[in-house]
C-alpha cells in the first residue's frame, strides 16, 4: 500500500467520528422539535379546552375576556412561526433572522401569552380532582414563597437581562449554533425569563406597583437597546458565522423594533398611572 493509502486509512477513524457527531447532531435535532411540536399541540389544547369549560360556567368572556384568549393564540401563533417555520433554519445562516427569532420570543410571544392568563385556562382544562390538587400545591407555602420570589420585579428583571447578556457573549452563542440542545435551552431561557418579566409588569395593579414596573420597562429598553447599539455599531464581527453586515442589521432589529415594543408598553402604562385609571378588570 503506497503512502497515499496509508493517508487515506488514517483519516477513516476522523471521517467516522464526524460523520456519527453529525448523525447525532441531527438526532438531537428531530428529537428536540418533536418534543416542542408535542408541547405545542398540548398547551393549545388545553387552552382552548379550559377557556370552553370556563365560558361554559361563568358565562362567555367571563374569567378570561375574549381579548385575552385572542391574545394567548396570537402569541402561541408567533412562537410557532418563531421556531418551527422556516426562520428557524433560516437563522442558521443569517444572524438578523436569528435575532428576529429572540425578538418574537421575548418582545412579542411572552406579553401575549401573559395577556392571555393561560394558567387560569390549563388549571380549567383539568378534571376537578386534579385541579383541586394543583390549586392545593400552589397555594401551599412550599409553592407560593419561590414563585413570589421569582416573579417579584427585580428578580425578573435581573434574570432576563442576565439571559440576554449572557447568551450573547460569543462563545456562549456559538455554543448554540453548534448544538442543537444549548440551542433549544437559549430559546427557552429567553422565553421563560421573558415570562417571568412580563408578568411582573403586567400583574400589579396597585398605583406603586404600576411605578416600579415602569422602572422596569425603561431599564430595559435602555439596557436590551444598549446591546443592539453594540451589535450594530461594532466594526468587527462577534460571530466567526456570521458577516459583519449581518450582524449589524441583526443588532438594529434588537435596538429600534425591539425597543419600540418595551417604550410603547411603557408609554401605555405611564398614561394609566398618570390618570389613575389602573384597573385589573377584564375589558
Amino acid at each position: 500500500m503506497g503512502a497515499v493509502g496509508l493517508r487515506l486509512l488514517s483519516v477513516l477513524p476522523l471521517l467516522a467520528t464526524t460523520a456519527a457527531w453529525a448523525h447525532a447532531v441531527d438526532e438531537a435535532a428531530d428529537a428536540s422539535e418533536a418534543w416542542l411540536v408535542g408541547c405545542l399541540a398540548i398547551s393549545i389544547a388545553a387552552y382552548a379546552i379550559g377557556v370552553a369549560r370556563l365560558w361554559r360556567r361563568a358565562g362567555r368572556g367571563h374569567g378570561i375576556a375574549a381579548w385575552r384568549a385572542a391574545a394567548f393564540v396570537g402569541g402561541w401563533g408567533v412562537l410557532v412561526l418563531a421556531l418551527l417555520s422556516p426562520l428557524d433554519r433560516l437563522g442558521a445562516r443569517l444572524f438578523s433572522v436569528h435575532m428576529l427569532q429572540h425578538e418574537l420570543l421575548m418582545v412579542v410571544v411572552a406579553p401575549l401569552m401573559v395577556l392571555g392568563r393561560p394558567l387560569a385556562a390549563w388549571a380549567w382544562a383539568m378534571p376537578l380532582p386534579w385541579r383541586r390538587r394543583v390549586g392545593s400545591v400552589f397555594r401551599h407555602a412550599a409553592w407560593r414563597g419561590p414563585w413570589r420570589a421569582l416573579t417579584a420585579p427585580l428578580a425578573a428583571w435581573v434574570l432576563h437581562a442576565a439571559a440576554l447578556w449572557l447568551w450573547h457573549v460569543p462563545p456562549w452563542f456559538e455554543a448554540a449554533l453548534a448544538d442543537p440542545v444549548v440551542h433549544t435551552l437559549q430559546h427557552a431561557s429567553f422565553l421563560a425569563t421573558a415570562l417571568l418579566f412580563w408578568w411582573s409588569v403586567l400583574g400589579p395593579s396597585g398605583r406603586a406597583a404600576q411605578g416600579v414596573a415602569l422602572v422596569a420597562l425603561f431599564t430595559t429598553l435602555l439596557h436590551s437597546s444598549a446591546l443592539g447599539a453594540l451589535l450594530s455599531l461594532s466594526s468587527s464581527v462577534w460571530y466567526a458565522r456570521y458577516g459583519l453586515e449581518d450582524q449589524q442589521l441583526g443588532g438594529l432589529l434588537m435596538w429600534v423594533p425591539g425597543g419600540l415594543v418595551y417604550l410603547g408598553c411603557a408609554l401605555v402604562l405611564a398614561g394609566r398611572w398618570i390618570s389613575g385609571g389602573l384597573t385589573t378588570a377584564d375589558a
